[in-house]
């Protein structure tokens, strides 16, 4: 038998043998025993002199092997946390990212944490009504998820064109006991909404890496994620062309439309919501617009 220490040590500088997996080197390695063994961060640092069996080694050379291949760790421990929720994972799905979790928060920056309803929402009696919550190409439900643990008045709709992915993202759903609060839909972006009345809200993280980028992505997101769920055709932009339109006809007059963008769309995204109102970037940790939010204009 070896140690935590020694496993460690030998996977580490297996992984470190090449620059694409070395920044991580040793954070994989730690994560994927952990994995392996069925315990926390804490517990894997405290007992480094923890002896592992030749079973468990073996488990973990073969992780460590998959990891070789750039195959994303998400995918090797099939799990990613994102807004406080544990989320299954498969190549099914786009990984969530921490930039989505800042698309989460903008949405909530709109939203009034008391009655949970967005600003002037009220039926023909003046009297508030629940949100009514879209997100587009939904993958592993992360987006909805997270909105629907933190708007629990909302009404949810979750779409995408993937029953794989939809299947992923109702089981997350259920792992977290919101299932009954989110109506899971395939879809080609809003079509199997059109006889919906109008969303207060359409989210979206959609795909949109241009073609031409592909062969600089990392190896793990290029080889190993779902190329519909990344790329948006030529210059990144095929799915904001459809959907923004969609959007305006499915959202009530002064609904919010927030969506994540690429880097250097920021104008060509501009020039497509043309016509909306209050159009509005979040830029991410790195200064780089990463959301965009705009409203539908008010019908006089």
């Amino acid at each position: 038998m070896i140690s935590v220490r020694e496993a460690l040590t030998r996977a580490t500088g297996q992984l470190s043998a090449h620059s694409d997996s070395r920044p991580t080197a040793l954070a994989d390695a730690a994560l994927l025993l952990r994995h392996v063994l069925g315990i926390d961060r804490p517990t894997l640092i405290a007992h480094p002199e923890r002896p592992i069996d030749r079973d468990q080694q073996a488990a973990y050379q073969r992780l460590i092997e998959r990891r070789l291949t750039f195959e994303p760790v998400q995918y090797i421990t099939g799990s990613q946390e994102f807004f406080g929720l544990n989320l299954r994972v498969t190549p099914a799905v786009l990984i969530p990212r921490p930039e989505t979790e800042l698309l989460v928060e903008t949405v909530l920056s709109f939203v009034n944490p008391v009655t949970h309803s967005s600003q002037s929402h009220r039926d023909e009696w003046g009297s508030p009504q629940p949100l009514r919550i879209a997100d587009i190409g939904t993958g592993s439900g992360a987006i909805a998820l997270a909105l629907a643990q933190a708007l629990p008045h909302a009404e949810m709709f979750a779409v995408d064109l993937s029953e794989t992915a939809l299947a992923i993202a109702h089981e997350n759903a259920l792992t977290h006991g919101l299932a009954v609060r989110i109506r899971f839909l395939r879809s080609d972006l809003l079509t199997a909404l059109a006889a919906e009345p109008p969303f207060d809200i359409i989210v979206s993280n959609p795909p949109y890496v241009p073609l031409a980028d592909a062969p600089h992505l990392h190896p793990q997101v290029r080889e190993h994620e779902p190329a519909t769920a990344l790329f948006g055709g030529d210059d990144g932009l095929d799915i904001y062309r459809r959907l923004i339109p969609q959007a305006a006809a499915r959202l009530r007059p002064a609904g919010l439309l927030a969506l994540e963008i690429g880097h250097g769309q920021q104008a060509a995204i501009v020039a497509l919501l043309a016509g909306w109102d209050d159009v509005e970037f979040v830029a991410d940790l790195q200064g780089i617009p990463r959301v965009v939010t705009a409203r539908l204009p008010s019908r006089s």
